[in-house]
């Protein structure tokens, strides 16, 4: 963080903001309360377009048309899905906060995406993760739009592809690596996290396939040869007992299992997808190297199973997907910048580790934290998902809202 981000953002979080703010930005936080079930009604409409794992298109183009209407500049689709609308500064800094929410799920194509409504709750995959972060992203558009909140720095909108499982923040990390975003951004928000929920820790992961293989045979003729479902099942023993630490986190769960043709046959190859975490890139370093120990033991222990016989057993370790830990402090002026604000709106937030588009800037050196979208829900990555504002659940786009035009150096007039 350069000195001259780290002293705006110390003073934006050390404002007195109740009376400086403009009555333009008392209008638009009201406006976000009373129109609460338009938010209600985007969460439901978008979360009722497909966006399965890499086909998040016809999603991204609902977006892009949203935030056209809600009058953001230059809204496009980069060349590989991420949707990108600005709402430009006053000054000549090019500077900019951005706010994100991710367009994808984890359900595939065929999945039922129709929302149903069962008293107050509304239930649907994905209607909490992240189609309420999207409909706070369009919500917050309109309102900046709408009563004209300029601030010197600009706000740059995007809905990413590919922050679920396999997609390994591949949207992010694109809006990172191409053109001149990097330079420009100064504070990042990923907004995707079902209440009020502040993430300064981001949890960093570690995914592998791991697949044993050999020649195979028949389960009777064949008897005596190194076996991969063998070899897996001792692999995934001997990682069951990893020790880990309590503080900081780390775990591990093999989430996959695969292999063999027959209950007849010894399989010609076997393995398990597995995913590893902690918020501490450290621990988690330590939990791969002992994962893969384990592994190559498993190999080993196979092998020597079967002293007579010189049939081949061997192993790959595959990466699907790695994503960076990191931390912001809670002295950082990004991290005080959103409890100021939180506190303006009349709550505490409540802390939270979590893996979002934030693991990405945060792991460059960029000020990012995720921040909660308002509301209550259960369900998460399940048929059973499920999203109910509460009392106060337009508290959510209220507190991107703030958060937002704070960090980007609103000054009352």
């Amino acid at each position: 963080m350069t000195l001259r981000l780290a002293a705006f953002l110390a003073a934006a979080a050390a404002a007195a903001l109740p009376a400086q703010q403009p009555d333009r930005v008392r209008t638009a936080l009201a406006q976000l309360q009373s129109e609460n079930a338009a938010t209600l009604e985007l969460q439901s409409s978008i979360c009722e377009i497909p966006a399965p794992p890499f086909g998040e298109g016809r999603r991204a183009a609902e977006f892009k048309r949203r935030l056209e209407e809600a009058g953001l500049r230059d809204v496009r689709v980069d060349s590989i899905g991420n949707v990108i609308g600005e709402w430009p500064g006053t000054s000549a800094d090019q500077t900019a906060v951005v706010l994100s929410a991710h367009l994808d799920t984890v359900f595939p194509e065929s999945t039922d995406v129709r929302v149903r409504r069962e008293g107050g709750r509304l239930l649907g995959p994905g209607i909490q993760d992240d189609c309420r972060g999207l409909a706070a992203l369009i919500m917050v558009a309109r309102v900046l739009g709408r009563n004209q909140l300029r601030a010197p720095r600009s706000i740059l909108f995007v809905g990413t592809v590919g922050e679920e499982g396999a997609g390994n923040l591949r949207g992010v990390r694109y809006f990172f690596e191409s053109g001149d975003y990097r330079r420009r951004v100064h504070a990042f928000i990923s907004v995707d996290h079902v209440g009020l929920k502040l993430t300064r820790n981001s949890v960093g992961s570690h995914r592998y396939r791991v697949t044993f293989s050999g020649p195979g045979g028949h389960s009777y003729n064949a008897f005596g040869m190194p076996n991969p479902v063998h070899a897996a099942g001792r692999a995934l023993a001997r990682i069951a007992e990893i020790q880990v630490p309590a503080d900081p986190k780390a775990t591990f769960s093999a989430g996959v299992v695969r292999g063999g043709t027959t209950v007849n046959s010894i399989a010609a190859s076997a393995g398990f997808d597995i995913d590893l975490r902690s918020v501490s890139p450290g621990a988690l370093n330590a939990l791969d190297a002992a994962f893969r120990a384990a592994v190559h033991q498993a190999l080993e222990d196979e092998r020597r199973r079967w002293p007579s016989s010189t049939v081949p057993l061997e192993v790959s370790i595959d990466t699907i997907g790695i994503r960076p830990a990191g931390a912001q402090p809670l002295s950082a002026p990004i991290v005080q910048a959103a409890l100021a604000t939180a506190r303006q709106l009349g709550f505490n937030p409540e802390d939270s580790d979590a893996s979002t588009d934030a693991n990405i800037p945060m792991s460059l050196g960029v000020p990012a934290l995720a921040i909660g979208h308002g509301g209550r829900g259960e369900g998460e990555h399940t048929l059973g998902e499920w999203y109910e504002d509460g009392e106060r659940g337009w508290l959510g786009p209220q507190w991107v809202l703030l958060l937002a035009i704070t960090l980007a150096g609103l000054q009352p007039r």
